[in-house]
């Protein structure tokens, strides 16, 4: 299997199977991201080294205004895509097999787990994921320690209290917080004020 066959079989929500070569191909491109990723978080880089080595893990260009404070973890690295502006802190981790898209301006605390395979409830088939990918607007906000499920879409300009653990998507220009995430308010940036 290919990269780009990989790609297309996830990016459809298709199931990956345990033991399937979607899953041996999964497996084999995590030892490559481990491998970026232990070259990223084992020494102090520059600014300009770590966009160069998380273009490496995304083999995608990754613009010179995105920040990453390391350590980052990601186990897969091909299906993640980075905006203009991004801030990523330290301690986040992110599970992008299922696709993870972080748009322009976009600040994720530290200690965020963003998180896009569910396994299977039947015990004899747990090794089966469900790819669902997640989706971050532009210019929002995740508190430290946020949990993002597989699946979700937050809004631009949303913001998600520290220790949320969001499992529905949040509207544009909401303010969510607790375990699950509910609205607290509307913070009067949403798309109808821009």
């Amino acid at each position: 299997m290919e990269l780009h066959e990989f790609l297309e079989h996830v990016n459809s929500g298709a199931l990956i199977e345990g033991g399937s070569a979607a899953h041996r191909f999964m497996h084999a491109a995590s030892q490559d991201a481990l491998r970026i990723l232990a070259e990223l978080n084992g020494a102090y880089r520059t600014p300009d080294e770590v966009r160069l080595l998380l273009a490496e893990l995304t083999s995608k260009p990754v613009d010179e205004s995105v920040t990453v404070f390391p350590p980052f973890y990601s186990e897969f690295g091909k299906n993640l895509a980075l905006g203009k502006d991004v801030f990523i802190n330290m301690g986040c981790r992110f599970q992008d097999t299922g696709g993870i898209t972080i748009g322009d301006g976009s600040l994720i605390g530290h200690g965020s787990t963003l998180t896009t395979l569910n396994h299977s409830v039947d015990p004899g088939q747990r090794a089966d994921m469900t790819p669902a990918p997640i989706v971050i607007g532009r210019q929002v906000w995740l508190g430290a320690a946020v949990t993002v499920v597989p699946g979700v879409t937050i809004g631009d300009g949303a913001i998600v209290g520290a220790g949320a653990v969001v499992t529905k998507d949040v509207a544009a220009g909401a303010i969510v917080g607790g375990v699950p995430a509910k609205l607290i308010r509307m913070t009067g940036f949403g798309p109808e004020t821009k």
